[in-house]
C-alpha cells in the first residue's frame, strides 16, 4: 500500500492506466465518486480486480457531503417496522466504530424528550431495548459483544435540566438518553477512495463519463472526457459500474433509457450554529409533522436539520430557500428556551439523497433500501440506500458485477473482504491516541490540538506531523480558521486528492460552514498555500480565489431567496471549475 496514493500526480498516472489507448482493460470501473462508489472501489479491488473511478466533480462533491453526518440504525424505520434495514445499519455502525474506522466515527449521545407521561416512557424504552438488542447481537457475531457504544437511560426531567439547561423542559416527561454515531462524511469518501488507491485502485476525478462503449449489447467500457485539459478518451472495462446516486436517471439515459431504476431527489437541509448558542452536554432528537428534527454536536458547533421535500432542480448545486432555514430556526425554537434566529447561523448546507420510487409517494415516506441491476450485459447500477451501509451496497454492486464477469469467462471471483479491511487511519489509531501528550510534546502542540488530528487522520497523524517537522511555519493555525493548521491544506492537497479551494475550504475541512463568514477571510491563505504545491501562477491563485468568494455569494443569496426556483436560480449563476 502507498500512503500518498492520492498525491497531486496520481490524476495523471491514473487517466495514463485508464485511458484504452494504453491498451489497458480494467475488470471494473466506477462512474460516481460518492460514498457508494468509493466502497463499489475498495470492495473490488479488494478482491483482486483491476479497478477504476471516475468522477466529474471532486470526491463526495455531491450527496455524500451534505448528509446529517450520522452513523445510525434509523429509529424511524424501526418504527416504520422495517427491522431489516435497521439490523444491517446496526451492524456496520459497529464494524465503522470498532473495526473500520474509529479514527473517523465517534460515539454521540441524543436525548429522545417524552411528553406524554403514561404511555411514551415505556413505548418509546421498548423501542430503545429493541435498538440496543439488535446492535448486541449483531456485535456477538463480530467481535465479543463490543457495540462501540453505551446503552439507552432513562432520566428524569430534573436529570433533563442538568444535561441540557437550554432545552425547554416545562412541558416534559422526562427523556431517555442512547447513543448512535457520527462521521464527518467528506472525509468518509475521501478515506475510502484513498484506501482503494492504496490497494490499486485508479482514481481520477473531474471526469465526466460522456457515453458507453457497446460491443452488441454489452457494455464494454465509456467515454470519458478530461474536464481540466478538455480530452475525450476510452476508457475499457468489462463491467461498468453506475453508482451515481441523484444522476442515475441521466446515466441511464446514455446507455438507451434501459434500467428499471427511478430516482427520486429529496433536498435535506442542515444550519450549522456555535455551540455555545444552546447550552446541553447531548443532542436530541425531535419529532416534526413530517419527519424527525436533529440537533448534533458537531466540535465547537451543532448541526440542526433537517428538511425532507422533493427537488426537482439543479442536482449539482441544491439551495437552500429562506423558507427552508425558517422551517429548521421555527421548529427548533420550539425546543428551546432562548429561541435562535438568522444572526446564529454560522453555515447552511443542502444536500439531495437519491430516493428510489416508481410512484408518487411523499418523499419523506420513500424507503431509504438500495437496489442493485444489471439492465444491459457488463453494465451494473446501484441506487438508493444510506450513508450508513455503503459498504453492504458495494458488496452488493460488485456481486452482481462478478456476475458478469463469470458469464465472459473469469475465473472465481472472491468474496468481498472489506468488513475485514481498515480503513487508511485505522491502523495505529489507538496507540497513537495513548501517545498524545508524547506527540504533542514532541511536536510542540497543545494537546487539544493532537486530538483533533487524531481525530481526523488517527494513526496517518505521522504523515501530518512530518510535515509540521520539516516546515515548522506550517504548523501556524489557518488565518480566519483557526481549528485547522497549515499543515493540514498541504495534507489535502498532497495526500487526499485536492485540486480546488473548493475541495479544501468545503470538503477536506469544513471551514465554510464552520465559520461566520464561510471561509472568505482564509480562502487567499489557503489558496496560496495550495497553490505552492500545484504549481499555480498568479492568474490561477486569482481565479481560485474569486470563485470562492463568488461561490459564498451566491449561496448568501440563494439563501435570502423565499422559494425553491428563486434560490436555484441566484445559485446556478455560478458555474463550477475545473
Amino acid at each position: 500500500m502507498t500512503a500518498s496514493a492520492l498525491s497531486p500526480d496520481a490524476r495523471d498516472v491514473a487517466l495514463q492506466q485508464l485511458d484504452a489507448a494504453s491498451g489497458y482493460e480494467l475488470d471494473v470501473l466506477v462512474v460516481g465518486g460518492g460514498i457508494v462508489g468509493a466502497g463499489v472501489a475498495l470492495d473490488a479491488v479488494t478482491r483482486g480486480l483491476t479497478t477504476g473511478l471516475i468522477e466529474q466533480r471532486d470526491l463526495a462533491s455531491g450527496t455524500s457531503s451534505r448528509s446529517s453526518k450520522l452513523i445510525h440504525g434509523g429509529l424511524r424505520y424501526l418504527e416504520m417496522m422495517d427491522f431489516a434495514l435497521v439490523k444491517e445499519a446496526l451492524h456496520e455502525r459497529g464494524l465503522l466504530l470498532t473495526r473500520l474506522a474509529p479514527h473517523l466515527v465517534r460515539p454521540v449521545p441524543f436525548l429522545y424528550p417524552l411528553t406524554r407521561r403514561v404511555w411514551e416512557r415505556p413505548y418509546v424504552g421498548a423501542g430503545l431495548a429493541l435498538y440496543d438488542a439488535m446492535a448486541k447481537f449483531g456485535a456477538l457475531a463480530e467481535n465479543g459483544g463490543d457495540m462501540g457504544l453505551p446503552r439507552h437511560r432513562h432520566l428524569s426531567r430534573k436529570a433533563v435540566a442538568r444535561i441540557a439547561p437550554d432545552f425547554k423542559a416545562s412541558k416534559l416527561a422526562g427523556a431517555i438518553q442512547y447513543y448512535d454515531a457520527q462521521v464527518d462524511d467528506a472525509r468518509l469518501v475521501m478515506t475510502v477512495a484513498r484506501t482503494a488507491a492504496a490497494h490499486g485502485a485508479q482514481i481520477a476525478t473531474r471526469t465526466a463519463c460522456i457515453g458507453f462503449i457497446r460491443e452488441g449489447e454489452r457494455v464494454v467500457g465509456v467515454r470519458a472526457f478530461d474536464l481540466e485539459k478538455d480530452v475525450a478518451f476510452e476508457i475499457r472495462a468489462r463491467v461498468v459500474v453506475n453508482a451515481a446516486g441523484v444522476w442515475t436517471d441521466e446515466i441511464q439515459e446514455l446507455v438507451g433509457g434501459r434500467g428499471s431504476l427511478h430516482v427520486k431527489a429529496s433536498k435535506g437541509i442542515h444550519l450549522v450554529v456555535p455551540r455555545d448558542r444552546i447550552r446541553s452536554e447531548s443532542g436530541f432528537i425531535v419529532r416534526t409533522e413530517k419527519s424527525v428534527l436533529f440537533v448534533i454536536p458537531w466540535g465547537r458547533h451543532w448541526i440542526i436539520g433537517t428538511t425532507d421535500t422533493p427537488w426537482d432542480l439543479d442536482r449539482a448545486h441544491p439551495a437552500a430557500s429562506r423558507a427552508d432555514i425558517d422551517y429548521i430556526l421555527d421548529h427548533v425554537n420550539e425546543i428551546l428556551r432562548e429561541p435562535l434566529d438568522h444572526d446564529d447561523v454560522e453555515g447552511v448546507y443542502a444536500g439531495l439523497r437519491p430516493l428510489l420510487s416508481g410512484e408518487s409517494e411523499p418523499t419523506s415516506r420513500i424507503s431509504r433500501e438500495h437496489t442493485v441491476v444489471t439492465p444491459v450485459p457488463g453494465l451494473v447500477m446501484i441506487a438508493g440506500g444510506k450513508l450508513t451501509t455503503y459498504r453492504v451496497m458495494a458488496k452488493d454492486a460488485v456481486d452482481a458485477a462478478s456476475h458478469s464477469l463469470r458469464s465472459g469467462g473469469s475465473a472465481v471471483i472472491r468474496d468481498s473482504i472489506t468488513d475485514r479491511v481498515p480503513l487508511l487511519g485505522a491502523e495505529g489509531y489507538e496507540t497513537r491516541a495513548n501517545q498524545r501528550v508524547m506527540l504533542a510534546r514532541r511536536a510542540g502542540l497543545h494537546v487539544a490540538r493532537i486530538d483533533h488530528l487524531l481525530n481526523r487522520y488517527g494513526g496517518r497523524i505521522d504523515d501530518v506531523l512530518e510535515l509540521i517537522a520539516k516546515h515548522r511555519l506550517l504548523a501556524q493555525p489557518v488565518p480566519g480558521a483557526e481549528d485547522y493548521l497549515d499543515a493540514e491544506v498541504v495534507y489535502a492537497v498532497t495526500h487526499e486528492g485536492a485540486r480546488h479551494l473548493d475541495d479544501v475550504l468545503v470538503r477536506r475541512t469544513r471551514i465554510s460552514i464552520e465559520m461566520f463568514d464561510r471561509g472568505v477571510a482564509a480562502a487567499p491563505h489557503v489558496a496560496r498555500l495550495m497553490g505552492e504545491r500545484l504549481g499555480w501562477d498568479a492568474e490561477r491563485l486569482a481565479t481560485e480565489v474569486d470563485h470562492y468568494l463568488r461561490r459564498v455569494e451566491a449561496e448568501r443569496e440563494s439563501q435570502r431567496m423565499p422559494t425553491d426556483q428563486e434560490a436555484d436560480e441566484a445559485r446556478v449563476r455560478l458555474p463550477d471549475l475545473y
